[in-house]
This record gives structure tokens, C-alpha cells and sequence, in this order.
């Protein structure tokens, strides 16, 4: 429980910062974009954060799926629950990042670059849709030697829960598993989200590497396709139970946690499957009228962060679940992952 234990949640993956703006069609044209979608910046991307600084009414907000769950669960849970790890740079976008996660009370332990620049993501958004699109730059050098160092270790060895965003797959996959083996070794609780369709398709090994440590998996509906796809599943690729399902079933290193896999479909039900359990739930999302819906950028990851909040409080499934669509439900009144 967190009220008597500092700490127990710990979160890894990429930190960012967002240059988030409308944009236009003819923006999402002039750099190869789709209008729904994540990918890493190739050198055509690149003047984009600039394009969106100059000449679109640009907000800069501390990003990082990983880094918003951390921040989501900081919001519900007492002070000192949460501890957020990943890479940035020796600059400014660094201290814009310390400065905003500070007053929602979440500690970060960032790997320090003197040589890259802290990674920037160009949120581009269209009526719902947002298209997202990141250079990593400081927060693809993030290492081993930094997890395992003794005072971040120590933070390790302390927490109860491990939650690891999709992202990571691409920078430091033996991080996640040295995170995975501690979960499995001490009978703690190890989370993973998928976080982008690329992941399964294009980091498959790395993913399927950290499966058997899983206990909670998250996903939403299109990067369930996406696994589906990537590990050829005889179910049809728009038959979420059987996804959640086949991935609830993927062999577990420690059995004494039954494996659930959560995915979300944004206003249509969460999907929830537990190993061994024939029963596939489904519960309905909480309803909003479209005319509130002001920017859905980090509705995902604000559920993330309110139902592992909920994991670590010792709520139930299904309360975890409720604080996750309650969470998301206030996210996508904000403007980004605020």
C-alpha cells in the first residue's frame, strides 16, 4: 500500500517533451503523417518541432506515454508513491520537464545525456485525432548501468510495482528485463503497455522476451490487432476478447499471479481476460458528451495511470478498471496530458 511505504510504484520508459498544436491536414501532408498514429522521427520529421514552434499556437507539455501514467497515478495516489526513470538531456527541455512533474508531487530519476539533446515528440492534432511523432534523441541512450547503479536500485528493490511503457522496447530492452526478473523473483507486480502498433510489429523479439514476467498487460484495440497480426493469431484481427485471451494465456514465468490483459477500446467497453479463466468481461466506459471531448492525446495513458493507481491502493480488478476510465474521462476534457 502506498500510505505506509514510499515509493512503491516505479515507471520506466522514455521521457518527452511535447510540442503540442492544431495543425491541418496540409501539415500532416507535408511531413508523411496520418492523421491517428505514433512513429520515431526519421531525418524528414525533424523540422517539424520547429515548424510547429514558429507557426502554430505551440503548448509544451511533459510527455512520454510512461512519464503521463506516472504523473496520472501521482494525482490519485499519497505523496511519495510514484518514482518515474528514463533519459534526458543537459538542457532547458530537461528542467521544463523536472519543473512539471514536481507539482503534481511525482520524483523522477533521470539518466542525465551531456551530449544529446532531451527527446522531443511533435503532437499534431486533427478534430479527435492526434498523430504523434518522436525523437527520442536523450531517452534512446537510457542503460542498464543507470537501473542498476546503488541508488536507483535501491528505488528498485523497494517498490512493489513495476509499470513499463511500450516505448522502451525501442531504447533499453534489458532494463525490462532485469525489471521482470526482480518482479518474478519477489513476487511483485509487473506491468507492461504496448503503446504503439510498431512495437509488436517491429520489436516482437524484445516483447516476447518480457512476456513470461507480465502479470497486467495493456493495450488498446488497434495494438491488439497489431499483436495479433505480428504472432500470427488464428483470431480475426477485430475479435478483441479472443486477443485479450490469447494474450491473458502466453506462458508465465511466475504462476502464483494469474496474467490479465486489459484493452481498451476507446468509447466502446474495456476488455479484460485473466489466465485461465474462460470468461472474457467487458465493462462499459464512463459516457461523455462528444461536445467536452476537448484533445483524446493521453487518454490512454491517463487510464493506464489511474488503474495501476488502483492496483496499488489494493483495489479490485474491476475498481482498477473504474479509476482507469475515470481518469481517462477527466484527461480528455484537458488540453494534452495534463
Amino acid at each position: 500500500m502506498a500510505s505506509n511505504q514510499e515509493y512503491p510504484l516505479l515507471c520506466l520508459e522514455n521521457p518527452l517533451l511535447d510540442i503540442q498544436a492544431v495543425g491541418t491536414e496540409e501539415l500532416l501532408k507535408k511531413y508523411n503523417l496520418k492523421a491517428n498514429d505514433a512513429i520515431l522521427a526519421s531525418p524528414e520529421h525533424i523540422p517539424l518541432y520547429d515548424d510547429l514552434l514558429n507557426n502554430y499556437d505551440a503548448m509544451l507539455i511533459a510527455g512520454g506515454a510512461a512519464q503521463n501514467t506516472a504523473r496520472g497515478a501521482s494525482y490519485i495516489l499519497p505523496a511519495n508513491s510514484v518514482v518515474y526513470l528514463g533519459g534526458v538531456g543537459d538542457d532547458k527541455y530537461a528542467a521544463i520537464l523536472r519543473d512539471a512533474v514536481k507539482q503534481v508531487g511525482l520524483r523522477v530519476e533521470y539518466r542525465v545525456d551531456p551530449k544529446e539533446p532531451t527527446g522531443r515528440c511533435g503532437v499534431v492534432i486533427t478534430g479527435h485525432n492526434r498523430s504523434l511523432c518522436t525523437d527520442l534523441a536523450a531517452a534512446n541512450h537510457y542503460d542498464l548501468d543507470h537501473l542498476k547503479s546503488p541508488e536507483i536500485w535501491k528505488l528498485v528493490k523497494n517498490a512493489q510495482f513495476y509499470y513499463v511503457g511500450g516505448y522502451h522496447f525501442t531504447v533499453c530492452p534489458p532494463a525490462i528485463q532485469a525489471l521482470g526478473e526482480e518482479a518474478a523473483a519477489n513476487n511483485k507486480t509487473f506491468v507492461v503497455n504496448i503503446s504503439a502498433p510498431f512495437i509488436p510489429e517491429f520489436f516482437k523479439d524484445p516483447l516476447d522476451a518480457s512476456s513470461k514476467y507480465w502479470d497486467y498487460v495493456i493495450c488498446n484495440e488497434t495494438e491488439a490487432a497489431a499483436y495479433a497480426r505480428s504472432h500470427s493469431l488464428t483470431a480475426a484481427e477485430t475479435d478483441v476478447p479472443a486477443i485479450a485471451k490469447a494474450l491473458a494465456n502466453l506462458p508465465k514465468a511466475n504462476a502464483s499471479k494469474p496474467r490479465v490483459a486489459v484493452i481498451t477500446q476507446g468509447t466502446l467497453p474495456t476488455v479484460v481476460a485473466v489466465q485461465g479463466q474462460d470468461e472474457v468481461k467487458q465493462y462499459p466506459v464512463h459516457v461523455i458528451d462528444s461536445s467536452k471531448i476537448n484533445d483524446t492525446n493521453g487518454a490512454g495513458d491517463a487510464f493506464a495511470g489511474g488503474f495501476v493507481a488502483g492496483l496499488v491502493q489494493g483495489k479490485s480488478l474491476e475498481e482498477s478498471v473504474d479509476i482507469g476510465q475515470w481518469l481517462a474521462r477527466l484527461s480528455i476534457q484537458e488540453l494534452g496530458p495534463s
